[in-house]
């Protein structure tokens, strides 16, 4: 292809690449290897290559995106939009040409496999006091000679039988109150807010009714959307659901939305839309999934990062994107969830966790209620891996935290072969020292690739990519292997004594697996991927450095790692790479989705919403961007493990090959600052 052809760039995974104009949406797609769905032949009978063009600049992909990217709207796509609807902005992959530089969202009901949200519920004992309780209350009959409001007799009725003082309601409420009163016989069952300023009436129906009622957990992810519908009686979590964020078209970082938010005219706000509309679509899949009524809702919790945070809320986050990070509002928030578009009962309430500061949000905050580093007697190091890792380090005496700017490699992108976690995926990696071969697994299959029947299990799925826990156990495995050095740089053929490693311009990539007999892809590890994961690891372990500096110390004596992504890395794998500092493998352990933990906490329990805000006060933030040392620690990092920091434990466990290469080049090459997000 020429310089001068189009550029397309496919989110969520990243997938980008030069097409001739007038190319078809779907067949760039499908010679980028994106997963786009088809089954009429093109014809725009399915509806199922639905695309989101996005538009305006795009400072992260270095383009701007024009109205006129795409061909304009053609007859077969009227037709469909008459016959069957069509959303606003959405095309039809096999419709729609490229004619200029475009950025293209797939959104999961387009996609053949969709993402593996992997953000399940964690067991917890929890104690339950929720801020929400169902009161069943006797309420006197309106009296002629004793005019008074329906609503003041209720409100005087739960006073004196419940002690709830100064009840307020709204709008929602009220219009219901005078048909369940008379309806009940003046028998009504009330839900009761009281974590707000006064107890607020939320919920009323007639007579007795003993529920059971809901609440709402989200955690609002840079990339995923997680939430869990959790009985405020019993706080059974019912059912728990996920799905892609969609502002990854604006940016697969935080900092490129924030970018894209500055240079685009209403560009903060069309995110804002974006992501309700997915917050309103999980909603209405979790209350599906548990075969209850929203209305049923009847209060929510959210925790996000401070970009999330200010995007949910419909606050421009451009003061986010310079220093110094400032926040429209860091405390917790006690508002009506229908203000962020959440489809609930009518007058629910909406919970959102304090920030602890510019770049480590309420989402940080949840993890810190969850795992609670400040009652820990060890000194506890708590990495919640993402787009943009977010740490906290401490114990009893005091407790750190900062955020470090990992960037989307962890998660499939920006790597050759990298996808985002779906079926298909390669997972996990072994590597044999001796002969340098591969095994693996994939998402959706128990069997490893050297196993009987594995083929016939991975049939329908095929072998696809790579995703972040298989990228990062694939390099581990190749510096154990002596396929990779110290400094990162993969080795030759010659070198390591094997045919898996290819030539690959001035380079060498190892071959993972290679399904192209039967029209499936080739799947290779390049210099460029190990370039990728290593600014990344050393974005994080540079963080968790820098707080260590602050706290005075050289070990950490216990490592937690949280969040979706941080809950299927293996330890050895991520010590053996330096993701983080040494420590005993066997006190490296994973929290699963921590924030989300940390989010059903608050909802059963309303203490520890003051808890946390207390907590969030004492926490010490260290602001990497502005930390001379950083960058120090950053450089240090990029070797394999470190170049400079010693790894006791891990040279207690594993055996690492001497530095064979050329290690003095791959330690400095990919040793510039990277750029927050």
């Amino acid at each position: 292809m020429s310089e001068t052809d189009p550029l397309v760039i496919f989110t969520p995974s990243g997938k980008r690449g030069r097409v001739p104009a007038g190319t078809p949406v779907l067949a760039a797609a499908r010679s980028l290897g994106v997963d786009l769905d088809s089954v009429c032949g093109g014809r725009g009978i399915c509806s199922r290559c639905q695309v989101s063009p996005g538009t305006g600049a795009f400072p992260r992909h270095g383009i701007t995106v024009t109205q006129d990217a795409l061909s304009p709207w053609n007859a077969v796509e009227e037709r469909y939009r008459e016959k069957r609807g069509l959303a606003a902005g959405r095309r039809l992959g096999c419709q729609a040409r490229i004619e200029a530089d475009v950025v293209i969202d797939v959104p999961p009901e387009s996609q053949v496999h969709r993402q593996v949200v992997r953000k399940r519920a964690e067991a917890r004992a929890i104690t339950l006091d929720p801020a929400t309780r169902l009161q069943l209350v006797e309420v006197a009959e309106p009296d002629m000679h004793e005019p008074s409001g329906d609503f003041e007799r209720l409100a005087a009725a739960l006073a004196a039988q419940w002690g709830v003082e100064g009840l307020v309601a709204g709008p929602a409420v009220l219009a219901a109150l005078q048909g369940a009163l008379r309806k009940g016989g003046w028998s009504v069952t009330c839900a009761v807010h009281s974590a707000g300023a006064a107890p607020e009436l939320t919920a009323v129906w007639p007579g007795y009714f003993a529920g059971p009622v809901y609440g709402l957990a989200i955690d609002l992810g840079s990339t995923t959307i997680a939430a869990h519908l959790c009985d405020l009686h019993s706080g059974e979590v019912r059912a728990s659901a996920g799905l892609m964020n969609p502002q990854i078209r604006f940016g697969e970082d935080l900092m490129s939305r924030v970018s894209y938010a500055m240079m685009n005219a209403g560009g903060a706000a069309e995110m804002t839309r974006a992501v309700r509309t997915a917050l309103g679509t999980l909603t209405a899949e979790i209350a599906a999934e548990a075969e209850i009524d929203p209305a049923l809702i009847l209060e929510a919790v959210l925790v996000c990062n401070p970009v999330m945070h200010h995007l949910a809320l419909g606050i421009d986050p451009a003061e986010l994107g310079q220093a110094p990070f400032a926040l429209a509002v860091s405390g917790a928030l006690n508002l009506a969830a229908s203000e962020i578009g959440l489809p609930l009962a009518p007058a629910a309430p909406l919970y959102v966790l304090p920030c602890i500061a510019g770049h480590v949000g309420a989402d940080a905050a949840a993890v810190a209620l969850s795992e609670a580093p400040d009652r820990s007697d060890e000194l506890m190091l708590v990495v919640d891996v993402g787009t943009n890792a977010e740490i906290l380090l401490g114990n009893r005496s005091r407790v750190l935290a900062c955020s470090s700017p990992t960037g989307p490699a962890f998660e499939g992108a920006q790597i050759s072969s990298g996808q985002r976690a779906a079926p298909g995926a390669i997972e996990r990696v072994e590597i044999d020292p001796a002969t340098k071969e591969p095994r693996f697994r994939v998402i959706g299959c128990d069997l490893w690739s050297d196993e009987p029947g594995f083929a016939e299990a991975t049939a329908g799925t095929g072998i696809t990519g790579i995703c972040g826990s298989g990228i990062i156990e694939a390099i581990a495995e190749m510096r154990m292997a002596g396929l990779v050095d110290a400094g990162g740089l993969i080795g030759s053929a010659e070198q390591a004594g094997t045919a898996r490693l290819l030539p690959e311009g001035r380079t060498h990539a190892y071959l993972l697996h290679d399904g192209s007999a039967s029209g499936g892809p080739r799947i290779t590890v390049t210099q460029s991927d190990v370039r990728a994961i290593q600014l990344a690891k050393s974005a994080l372990y540079a963080g968790a450095r820098l707080l260590m500096d602050q706290m005075g110390v050289e070990r950490v004596e216990r490592v937690v790692l949280a969040g979706a992504f941080g809950a299927h890395i293996s330890p050895r794998h991520a010590m053996v790479l330096g993701m983080i500092p040494d420590c005993p493998l066997d006190k490296v352990t994973s929290a699963g989705n921590a924030a989300g933990t940390g989010a059903r906490i608050a909802l059963h329990n309303v203490a520890a919403r003051r808890e946390v805000e207390a907590l969030v006060r004492r926490i010490v933030k260290v602001e990497t961007a502005v930390e001379p040392r950083f960058q120090e620690h950053f450089v240090a990092a990029n070797a394999i493990p470190h170049a400079t920091d010693a790894f006791p434990s891990l040279a207690a466990a594993v055996t690492l090959p001497a530095p064979s290469f050329n290690a003095a080049r791959g330690g400095a090459e990919g040793g510039r600052r990277r750029r927050r997000g």
